[in-house]
């Protein structure tokens, strides 16, 4: 029997207000006056002074700010690491990601993508990286992605929608500042942290569940239970914990894998460029025959909140369409070999995805 040796974010630091140690963090990591750190943040906060004032820039630093109208896709990382090759004197001491799942996703990658040859699309799979990644930073401004920790970052590419998953992906710092997940539009706080409720049902509920993964799993899905059941958390508290319940929700894949929800939601991205967070609800809330118990517990949530799904996004699909989308979920075959086992194959047919999908 062999065993993943899988790497950790080395280095992190929590606690609100930390955001603002971020100049001592990086300055033993710059490489010289001329090697600039490249700050990608989320272009939400393009007049939110509170973060961008903040933001350590020194010598040739730049802030590169991106959108996230739609979801990462490996054509955007090309240009972002074009670009930075083209304006920058030498290469750069490190790739600072401030924002959500997707800038978090776009920092990995271009730290990855400035130290291997080819295009983005090369490396989406498992363990195709050959070369270590620039040093790069995770700062989470949202919670319940896990991707400040994740050994993958998930990318829209011209064929599939696929992770570059491999173990140069992790950051090698991570700030875990609550402080900046004030503002969050409330519906994006809400499927956000059920992208992390649904990694915990997933991992907890899979073939591949071990004592690690499952440690990881009970602690983030009693902290969404307490946050978005149990409503006696002050505002405060339920920042603090749903920051840690993103971490444990994805460490909890980190020796599993996610099911059901994410394959198929992975389709609806793909065709559709639904976001990461809300695809995954839109799919949850149909998939009472493998998860029936915390389906249910999904729906008092998404009462509780007053949250209004977006409902009929595949009534006007074509053949075409619908098979486009059975053919990027099918081929991500470790999560549903953790959902269903080696002969998911019998069950999981085209048919039954014609018959999910059909139903959101």
């Amino acid at each position: 029997m062999s065993y993943k040796n899988f790497p950790m974010v080395p280095r992190v630091i929590f606690g609100r207000g930390s955001f603002n140690q971020l100049s001592e963090l990086l300055a033993p990591n710059r490489l010289s006056n001329n090697a600039p750190f490249i700050f990608l943040v989320d272009d939400v906060f393009r007049t939110n002074v509170n973060i961008t004032s903040r933001i350590p820039i020194a010598y040739q630093d730049k802030i590169i700010l991106v959108s996230t109208a739609e979801e990462p896709k490996t054509s955007q990382v090309d240009e972002l690491v074009e670009d930075i090759i083209l304006t920058s004197k030498e290469r750069p001491s490190g790739i600072i990601g401030i924002g959500g799942g997707s800038i978090l996703d776009l920092a990995k990658a271009v730290a990855i993508m400035l130290t291997n040859e080819g295009n983005a699309e090369d490396y989406q799979g498992w363990d195709l990286v050959k070369n270590k990644a620039l040093y790069h930073v995770g700062i989470p401004t949202i919670s319940g992605t896990g991707a400040e920790v994740s050994r993958t970052t998930v990318l829209t590419g011209p064929k599939r929608k696929l992770g570059i998953n491999s173990d140069f992906t992790p950051f090698d710092q991570v700030v875990l500042d609550p402080e900046l997940t004030n503002g969050a539009p409330k519906d994006q706080w809400f499927y956000t942290g059920m992208d992390c409720f649904i990694h915990c049902v997933e991992s907890l509920n899979g073939t591949y569940l071990n004592a690690f993964s499952k440690t990881y799993g009970d602690t983030a899905y009693g902290l969404c239970k307490e946050i978005y059941l149990d409503g006696n958390l002050t505002k405060k508290e339920a920042q603090d914990k749903l920051m840690m319940a993103s971490w444990h929700g994805g460490m909890s894949i980190a020796y599993s894998q996610v099911g059901v929800a994410h394959a198929m939601s992975y389709g609806l991205s793909y065709l559709l460029g639904t976001k990461h967070g809300i695809g995954n609800c839109i799919v949850f809330n149909h998939l009472e025959e493998f998860y029936p118990n915390d389906v249910k517990l999904f729906k008092e949530m998404l009462e509780k909140h007053n949250i209004n799904m977006p409902v009929g996004i595949c009534k006007d699909l074509s053949k075409k369409d619908f098979d486009t989308m059975i053919d990027v979920a099918l081929g991500l075959e470790p999560l549903w070999e953790n959902a269903i086992g080696k002969n998911w194959k019998k069950t999981i047919t085209r048919k039954k995805l014609k018959e999910l999908y059909s139903k959101m």
